[in-house]
């Protein structure tokens, strides 16, 4: 019997969002465990907002929807705001009522600018590492760095000695033009530096963002940005490993790039083994031997590493940091880390559903 084409006019819906959400979505648990973490950062948020003047975008809610953000790859405020305004599963994510208005996209990215920080976003990841506790190892580890491009143009790198003058970006030509980093500053982005990924790759205004990597599920326990040169991924790597690093004797893989006598031996130094890949055609040859490629744990780590690039790769696609749309390096600091974050909520919640199955 073919049905009826009835045209939808009922005034009120008796069904709330939070059951037109499937019970095995996996958006349920992330729900869950960043309803906790809000919960412990709730002090701290009081403590940024004053007592009188016009309510704001909560806190919790603005959290949550930026998680939306990327999870979904939503790539502006004003799309984010379109789909929290017909979209039933972000508006239940959020906590938004199914009357609820949404924010003017404005109005949004000026609360996020308010409230978030590099202080907030890495409070934020550390509750998610708390709710991870069970699934991290506590020995080895791997590093790594990737390339962050800037939100920069090329035309923007100019003398530093330069006056700009009004149209000057869109009418510069710089080939021919010997450019460097001591000698050239962008105009829009000061904080990006041109940098090469490999020998006879495009130079690039760009950041460097590292990451620590514990090898038993592949999560993030360390994230930091810097400028980039060609030294930044070996002192981020030590320096992060410092905070890991103990009585207890642990091992850090890591690529060819790590495989330096100087980065050797001062992990060496502070009761850490390092498991990098050997670079044979470095000048001065490996800096690791037979005393550490003997054993069977190097072959494991050096089978590990490969997983940090899944992260990397998953927070330039998925997490768009592919090209960072935040200016300078405080700002692009803090949304490294917290899409980080939301690497480890993705990573924790299959960890989850694997575990409750």
């Amino acid at each position: 019997m073919r049905g009826e084409d009835a045209k939808q006019e009922a005034m009120f819906s008796y069904l709330s969002p939070e059951k037109r959400v499937p019970a095995e979505h996996p958006l349920r648990l992330v729900r869950r465990m960043v309803d906790a973490i809000l919960q412990e950062m709730s002090p701290r948020f009081a403590k940024l907002y004053a007592d009188v003047g016009r309510p704001s975008i909560a806190p919790e809610r603005l959290l949550r929807a930026l998680l939306l953000q990327i999870f979904y790859s939503v790539r502006s405020e004003r799309l984010l705001m379109e789909q929290l305004d017909y979209n039933l599963l972000f508006r239940w994510f959020v906590g938004l009522g199914m009357d609820e208005p949404v924010w003017n996209h404005a109005v949004f990215s000026k609360n996020r600018e308010r409230l978030l920080n590099e202080e907030i976003a890495e409070a934020f990841f550390q509750r998610v590492l708390a709710q991870a506790q069970p699934y991290l190892s506590d020995e080895h580890f791997t590093v790594d760095g990737t390339l962050l491009e800037a939100w920069a143009s090329h035309k923007s790198f100019r003398p530093k000695d330069e006056e700009p003058k009004p149209g000057s970006l869109r009418e510069a030509d710089f080939h021919g033009e010997k450019r460097t980093n001591e000698t050239h500053q962008s105009t829009t982005d000061p904080d990006a530096r041109l940098y090469k990924k490999s020998a006879g790759s495009e130079a690039k205004l760009a950041y460097l963002g590292h990451a620590l990597m514990e090898n038993r599920h592949g999560l993030l326990l360390k994230t930091c940005v810097t400028q980039a040169t060609g030294t930044a991924e070996r002192e981020a790597a030590l320096q992060m490993v410092q905070k890991k690093a103990g009585s207890k004797r642990i091992t850090v893989g890591g690529d060819k790039n790590f495989d330096t006598h100087d980065l050797v031996r001062q992990l060496r130094k502070i009761h850490v083994t390092p498991h990098v890949a050997q670079n044979t055609e470095r000048r001065g040859g490996s800096a690791i031997d037979e005393r550490t490629t003997r054993h069977a744990g190097y072959a494991i780590s050096q089978r590990k590493r490969k997983r940090i690039e899944q992260s990397f790769g998953w927070m330039k696609i998925i997490g768009m940091l592919k090209k960072v749309k935040l200016r300078g390096l405080e700002k692009v600091r803090w949304l490294f880390t917290f899409v980080g974050a939301a690497y480890n909520l993705c990573r924790l919640g299959r960890l989850e559903a694997t575990a409750t199955t």
